[in-house]
């Protein structure tokens, strides 16, 4: 069952499909839902992607695919297309164009891509093309040093984070180590320990017991400025 604001967001998609074959952006979503930031809208988004309503069509960052509908009544304050539209098809629909629609997430501080730093001591707001991130909750860090430089990730570079607590072996993730410094790694069980991989044959992996390391999320993609 979908929430009011995840119905109405839902119907107003497929209404600017219907009307003009290209997807609304995130700001003129935002303004039909009277929502306060495009984090809403990206929020809204993943949760419909989440249950199969709509799903994004890859590489393009202004591409939304109506996947069904959900009921839809007729109530007093939905959003109403700007034209009158024939009822709504499922199928298929022309690619649309892309755009450079972003969401702001939260970017907190420094992470160490070598020897472990503390992280996490402060947050502001880094925008990202919407297109990098996929469903879930997702952060920021900074990268600080070059032991994760043969996976391409860089000094300097943003990594964006998708929250979670568990991860595969193989993984990159952000491991807190001992609840007070953390570090981008491989993310590999070893026997009775956690071992945590750099990706530059300068640096040794590093061995922890299970209760000093906890996953705070794992690897969603890059983010790299040129100056």
């Amino acid at each position: 069952m979908l929430t009011r604001k995840q119905h109405e967001l839902v119907c107003f998609i497929n209404d600017r499909l219907e009307e003009t074959g290209i997807s609304p952006s995130f700001e003129e979503m935002k303004d039909a839902l009277d929502l306060k930031s495009k984090s809403g809208v990206h929020r809204l988004i993943s949760a419909l992607e989440e249950r199969n309503f709509i799903r994004r069509l890859p590489n393009r960052a202004r591409a939304l695919e109506v996947v069904r509908m959900p009921e839809r009544p007729e109530k007093k304050g939905s959003v109403k297309p700007s034209a009158p539209t024939p009822s709504a098809p499922t199928n298929v629909r022309s690619m649309p164009q892309p755009a450079n629609d972003v969401v702001e997430i939260p970017l907190h501080g420094r992470i160490a891509a070598g020897v472990p730093i503390e992280a996490f001591e402060g947050s502001s707001m880094l925008a990202v093309p919407a297109a990098l991130l996929g469903s879930g909750e997702h952060y920021a860090l900074e990268v600080s040093g070059d032991s994760m430089v043969e996976a391409g990730i860089l000094d300097g570079d943003y990594a964006l984070i998708r929250r979670t607590d568990v991860a595969r072996d193989g993984e990159i993730v952000v491991a807190l180590i001992e609840d007070s410094e953390a570090t981008l790694k491989y993310f590999r069980r070893e026997g009775a320990m956690i071992r945590l991989d750099p990706a530059n044959r300068a640096y040794d992996p590093q061995r922890y017991p299970p209760d000093h390391v906890r996953v705070q999320g794992k690897l969603s993609g890059i983010l790299r400025r040129y100056d």
